[in-house]
């Protein structure tokens, strides 16, 4: 198997051939590699989350916009079987919501794999496949929803929506006492009145929704008893997926083993080595993207067919940009074989 330094290797032996997509066409490479040797379709989301660096998360959040780069995607593709290849921190469980409704509108089977970590929203999608695939090194994340908080020194932090219940139900005991109201009047006069209302809302969406598409999906069975058995099963891992006493922390990693302790389906990617093989290629050939282009996300399916989002704003007339090229803040649809990196700055045109 190519590792992270083999596949730079032959990203560096493309940039020496004077190929200006090495990094397209390395990865593109192990993407359709992974698809002929599965005989199933192949859809890379992947974002540069877990790199250094000084890009916008919200760029590399599962977005509503995401909907439009999996049309994108599944564009030309054909057949019923999907494998979904998740590298992503998470972000709106309503777009993940959206991303789900399209793709299993779309397939009637779907593997999610994950190379290395699919964390909270993107745990979410897991959820709705028919399968989770992990190697070793992978993890899933909790779903417990987080609400962005700004105190009055202006400083802005995700605050767990069950954290923010569980201190409002401390003050209200605190509170009983006269000589503690002061102490908890700064703290809580930051939240607003619908405060509680939307944590109890988001937390109750979070769990319905992991519940129903792994009743639907993952644990659908197939007679009345299983599936049954499928639907308390389904709620039970939901409510340990959202349950932040249980995890303590929104960032902490679920391996492949507690996932399965948890109830959920988990195949090990280890057991065909050549699928580890091509997975974790192409996986590494799109970090090797992230680190040297403005690259922060990749959606893109085995035929090479891409959306990319860039971390640049171009501040350049929209009717003046060639055919392809990011629009200011935005993402990219890419046909095969267009380059995605190096990025190639806009040309001057006359306007139209």
């Amino acid at each position: 198997m190519p590792t992270w330094s083999g596949i730079l290797s032959e990203i560096q032996a493309e940039v020496a051939k004077g190929n200006p997509s090495a990094f397209d066409v390395v990865r593109r490479k192990y993407l359709a590699a992974l698809a002929e040797h599965t005989k199933r379709n192949v859809i890379l989301y992947a974002t540069k989350w877990t790199q250094p660096g000084d890009h916008d998360p919200n760029l590399t959040s599962i977005t509503e916009e995401d909907v439009q780069g999996m049309m994108e995607v599944v564009y030309g593709l054909r057949g019923a079987d999907l494998d979904l290849i998740i590298h992503s921190p998470g972000g709106s469980a309503e777009a993940a919501e959206a991303v789900v409704h399209y793709l299993r509108s779309k397939f009637g089977h779907i593997r999610v794999i994950v190379p290395h970590a699919a964390m909270s929203a993107a745990t979410m999608i897991a959820c709705a496949a028919n399968e989770v695939i992990m190697g070793k090194q992978s993890s899933l994340g909790p779903v417990d929803p987080q609400f962005i908080i700004g105190d009055q020194f202006g400083r802005v932090q995700a605050i767990p929506a069950q954290a923010i219940i569980d201190q409002f139900l401390w003050a209200k005991e605190e509170c009983k006492d006269p000589q503690l109201l002061g102490a908890w009047a700064p703290m809580l006069g930051q939240y607003g009145p619908a405060l509680l209302v939307q944590c109890e809302n988001a937390l109750t969406l979070a769990e319905n929704l992991a519940a129903e598409w792994l009743r639907t999906w993952m644990l659908s069975g197939k007679d009345k008893r299983s599936r049954e058995k499928g639907v308390a099963k389904a709620r039970s891992i939901a409510r340990a997926l959202t349950d932040h006493a249980r995890f303590k922390s929104h960032g902490r990693h679920i391996s492949r083993d507690r996932a399965r302790e948890m109830g959920l389906v988990v195949a090990d990617l280890e057991h065909d080595q050549t699928m580890q093989d091509l997975v974790l290629s192409a996986y590494h050939a799109t970090t090797q993207a992230f680190d040297a282009t403005l690259a922060v996300k990749i959606i893109e399916n085995h035929m090479g067919r891409a959306f990319v989002k860039m971390q640049r704003t171009l501040n350049i007339p929209v009717q003046m940009m060639p055919p392809m090229m990011p629009v200011p803040g935005g993402a990219v649809p890419m046909p095969a074989p267009g380059p995605v990196s190096p990025p190639v700055p806009p040309t001057e045109q006359p306007p139209a």
